[in-house]
């Protein structure tokens, strides 16, 4: 919660000599203030310009579920095109999901800006897609952190990475325990990269292929920029959907770095594996133009990308139907991708 300051007359100082203006900081800081507070939910507790945010207690048969994450290098992608709307949006719904994953919902967020020199219209761009995913995602931007560091970070660059903190009841934690071989797994379909696998990305389709962010990506009517920049989707609603019509769910995973095969079996039992068939959907043509144009071996674009699948929830048999069902009223694709058989939490794929 340091986003404040009562400003002081501007003058030449030494620290701003040294690259770091307190005052132009101070006074960007300020013209937020007002898109913050439209995310302030019931169980805040003041306002911003504190040293810390308060928030309400869940109560006591609730559990607090933590996580913190950033874009990565995503953020190159959003430098190259001018464009910092987007990627914090990026941020809130990863983390989202992540807790999602244990059955949580959020709660609030806070996030951390740090750069070698406070430039207001980015960091403004940057902070609106902040507060559009909190407020979409019924999450209160409680506070953060805005550092200048001039030598630590590369000039007209920044970092963005984000905490959030959710709740669930003890008695609805999703563990993924009781998985047991016959169960099915369902994919939510991802919508592009998300925040992961831009490195090999950037290099394939920037160093390799020699595209610039306003070209077209071959096999598409979209540039780079459109197909790289698009959002990390945020899964609470589809899956807050099933919770609340009582659809048991035994697991479910949030296919990031490491794609299916390292994500899915941080969910499973010992006694089992997950077999995908990855002929169940249709991959994104970034991912195949990716592949073929870097010559990348087929298992590892399964690992480094989430290849069209970006979070997956394993029901049993009996429950696949209404699941399904439920899914198809919200604008992304979901199928059937898989089942749990005997195994020792490995991933197998069928195709």
């Amino acid at each position: 919660m340091t986003r404040q300051s009562t400003i002081q007359p501007r003058g030449v100082s030494a620290y701003a000599q040294a690259g770091v203006d307190i005052d132009l900081k101070m006074s960007g800081i300020e013209t937020i203030k007002k898109m913050v507070a439209t995310t302030k939910t019931k169980d805040v507790v003041g306002g911003i310009g504190s040293f810390g945010g308060l928030f309400q207690s869940p109560g006591k048969e609730m559990l607090l579920v933590a996580s913190t994450d950033g874009v990565g290098t995503k953020l190159k992608v959003a430098a190259m095109a001018k464009k910092h709307d987007t990627v914090g949006q990026d941020l809130v719904n990863h983390c989202v999901n992540d807790i999602l994953v244990q059955g949580a919902k959020p709660l609030f967020f806070l996030d951390y800006i740090g750069a070698a020199r406070f430039n207001a219209a980015t960091f403004t761009e940057v902070i609106s897609g902040l507060v559009k995913a909190c407020k979409e995602n019924g999450c209160a931007l409680l506070g953060g952190e805005t550092a200048e560091m001039p030598g630590l970070y590369p000039m007209s660059e920044y970092d963005l990475v984000g905490t959030i903190v959710g709740a669930v009841e003890k008695r609805k934690l999703v563990t993924g325990k009781t998985i047991k071989p016959g169960d099915v797994i369902i994919g939510l379909s991802s919508g592009g990269l998300q925040t992961n696998g831009f490195s090999l990305a950037r290099k394939v389709i920037f160093d390799q292929c020699g595209l610039t962010p306003h070209d077209l990506i071959p096999g598409t009517r979209l540039t780079t920029s459109e197909v790289l920049l698009a959002i990390h989707r945020s899964f609470l609603r589809p899956v807050s959907a099933l919770m609340a019509k009582k659809v048991p769910i035994q697991g479910m995973a949030h296919i990031t770095g490491g794609g299916v095969a390292d994500n899915i079996p941080r969910v499973l039992p010992d006694n089992c594996s997950a077999v995908i068939d990855r002929a169940s959907w249709v991959v994104p043509t970034i991912f195949t133009f990716i592949e073929r144009q870097g010559k990348v071996d087929r298992d590892e674009m399964y690992r480094v990308f989430n290849m069209g699948i970006g979070y997956v929830i394993i029901v049993r048999p009996r429950d696949a139907k209404a699941a399904l069902e439920l899914l198809r009223k919200y604008p992304l694709a979901s199928s059937v991708i898989g089942k749990i058989e005997p195994g020792h939490r490995r991933v197998l794929y069928k195709n």
